[in-house]
C-alpha cells in the first residue's frame, strides 16, 4: 500500500478502486469493456502509463472468470474455430506493447476513440456490418492486426473484436464466451509484453494487485444483470457502452 500511495494520493486510489468495480460491472454484463473503461476513466487523473499498468492484474482475472463460466471444453472449441484471429491479436500486442512509451498520448486516444465511436454510432442508428463466410479469413487478419495493435498501445482490443463478432452475427452466449478467451490469451500477451517495455514493473504491479477486488466484485454483479438481458437489448447496450467510451476517448484525444 505504501509503495502504491507513493504513485498517487488517497483520493486517487479510492476513485481507482470505484473505476474498477465499474469497469468489472460492465464487463460483467456485456462481456467486454474493462481495460476501455479502466484506461478513459484512470487517465482522467492517472498518467496513462500507470493507467495501462493498473489493468492488467483486473483484465487477466476478469477473462479467466468469463471463460470459467462456459467450461474448458467450450473454451477449447473457440481457440480452434478462432486460432487465426487469436493468434493475431497476441502477436500483435506483444509486438507493439514496446513502442507504448514512445507514442503521444493524445494520439493513442484518437486512434482508438475515432473509429470506435463512429461504427458503433452506425449500427445502433440501423446500418449493419456482414462479413460473408468467404470473406471471413481476411476479416480475421484485418481486424486481428487493427486490434492487437490497439490493444498493445492503449490495454485494450475490444472494441473490434465486439464489432467483429456482430458482424458475423455471433449469438449472445457464444459472443460472450469468446470474448472472453479472445481477451484472456490476449491480456497474458498484454501482461508479458508490459513486463518487458517496464510499464508494468513491482511497484506499478503493486497498484494493479490492489484492483482486483473492486474489479472481482463488479464482475460478479455485472454477471448477474447479463443473464437477465435478451439477445437485442444485449446488442443495444453493448454499442451504447462502445459510443459513450469511444466518445470519451476522442474527447480526451482532442482535448488532452
Amino acid at each position: 500500500m505504501d509503495e502504491t500511495l507513493q504513485l498517487m494520493p488517497l483520493w486517487a486510489f479510492s476513485a481507482a478502486l470505484g473505476v474498477t468495480f465499474a469497469a468489472g460491472f460492465i464487463k460483467g454484463a456485456v462481456g467486454f469493456a474493462m481495460p476501455l473503461v479502466m484506461v478513459s476513466g484512470l487517465s482522467l487523473f492517472l498518467e496513462p502509463q500507470l493507467a495501462i499498468a493498473g489493468l492488467i492484474l483486473p483484465v487477466v482475472m476478469s477473462n479467466l472468470l468469463q471463460v470459467l463460466r462456459f467450461g474448458g471444453r467450450a473454451a477449447w472449441a473457440v481457440i480452434v474455430e478462432y486460432r487465426r484471429y487469436i493468434g493475431i491479436v497476441c502477436v500483435m500486442i506483444l509486438i507493439v506493447a514496446q513502442f507504448v512509451t514512445g507514442i503521444p498520448t493524445r494520439t493513442m486516444y484518437l486512434v482508438l476513440g475515432v473509429p470506435v465511436m463512429v461504427l458503433s454510432l452506425l449500427q445502433l442508428f440501423g446500418v449493419r456490418f456482414h462479413i460473408p463466410p468467404a470473406w471471413r479469413p481476411v476479416a480475421e487478419w484485418c481486424v486481428g492486426l487493427f486490434a492487437g495493435a490497439l490493444g498493445g498501445l492503449t490495454g485494450t482490443w475490444g472494441p473490434p473484436t465486439v464489432l467483429y463478432l456482430i458482424a458475423l452475427e455471433t449469438p449472445k452466449t457464444r459472443q460472450m464466451l469468446v470474448q472472453g478467451v479472445v481477451y484472456g490469451l490476449g491480456s497474458v500477451s498484454l501482461l508479458a509484453g508490459h513486463l518487458h517495455s517496464g510499464v508494468l514493473n513491482p511497484v506499478t504491479a503493486l497498484f494493479s494487485a490492489a484492483l482486483l477486488i473492486p474489479g472481482f466484485i463488479g464482475m460478479r454483479a455485472g454477471f448477474w444483470l447479463s443473464d437477465r438481458l435478451n439477445p437485442d437489448v444485449f446488442r443495444k447496450v453493448t454499442l451504447v457502452v462502445l459510443s459513450v467510451a469511444g466518445a470519451s476517448l476522442v474527447r480526451r484525444g482532442l482535448l488532452g
